[in-house]
């Protein structure tokens, strides 16, 4: 066995073991996962209702989006929202800190695959744990969505594309930690930014089109919008392959950001464990 399949398979074996580990951990704290979930669709609640009301005042619709469409998105916005939690930037400041982070420096592989397994695992349980969340959406609002078998499997792939794409700049970001003693400050700038141009605040289309045609450029419409709007609207299948494309491309950059990045940061950790 050459040395690169060693190390595919031991990582495939690390993943394996710590997914189950961690799916496991979820399992024991429903209760606090369910609450998580609770305000996560009270984000979306709130977005609903905002532009249905807007709908209503416009006749029915705003843009080319119904109040039954509008409804549609927001709801599979709450599990796309779900998927795409992962470490922030203020958590990755409070490990290095307290001197935890020094332990994963000691590990044969770099700390970021600990987090996606980690993560990773939690969202296998949180797709089922959303179905009654979104039946129950479902029932309020009435959304109109047609699923299609393509339109699921692109669904799929994109939600879990977007959960790796929003690790790898949350990650960019939480590295920030090594030059400075306060990343909060650029990441609440970054969370303006993400809910402007990603589609959580307002679908991408109903965005002036200069504005559009940025937000097509950056990373965050494709880990929101894109994976909602696979499966709620109908876009030719070009469409749907070019918004894999964008995430798998922005996925490949924000891999390499994060290689090079961290060779210079890791040389500047320093820690006080308590």
């Amino acid at each position: 066995m050459t040395p690169v399949a060693a190390r595919v398979r031991a990582l495939a074996g690390f993943y394996r073991k710590a997914v189950a580990v961690s799916a496991s951990k979820v399992l024991q704290y429903r209760v606090t996962n369910y609450l998580l979930m609770a305000i996560i669709a009270t984000e979306s609640v709130i977005y609903l209702m905002l532009w249905q009301a807007v709908a209503a005042a416009g006749g029915g619709s705003v843009g080319a989006w119904t109040h039954r469409e509008i409804a549609a998105y927001f709801v599979v916005l709450a599990l796309v929202r779900s998927m795409t939690l992962t470490f922030s930037p203020y958590e990755f400041e409070g490990r290095i800190r307290s001197g935890t982070f020094a332990a994963a420096l000691l590990r044969p592989m770099h700390p970021i695959h600990a987090d996606i397994a980690e993560k990773g695992g939690e969202k296998l349980v949180t797709i089922v744990l959303w179905l009654p969340v979104t039946a129950a959406l479902a029932l309020v609002f009435r959304p109109e969505l047609t699923v299609t078998a393509v339109k699921l499997a692109v669904f799929v792939l994109a939600i879990w594309g977007a959960f790796v794409l929003r690790t790898l700049y949350l990650w960019l970001l939480g590295m920030t930690t090594f030059w400075t003693t306060r990343a909060s400050a650029a990441f609440d700038l970054f969370l303006v930014l993400e809910l402007l141009l990603s589609g959580r605040l307002v679908p991408v289309s109903l965005l002036p089109p200069w504005l559009a045609d940025i937000a097509d450029l950056l990373p965050f419409r494709w880990v929101f919008g894109f994976p909602v709007e696979s499966l709620v609207a109908d876009p030719p299948a070009r469409e749907l392959l070019a918004g894999l494309g964008m995430q798998a491309l922005w996925v490949a950059a924000g891999t390499g950001a994060v290689a090079l990045m961290w060779r210079s940061a890791v040389r500047r950790h320093t820690a006080v464990g308590t």
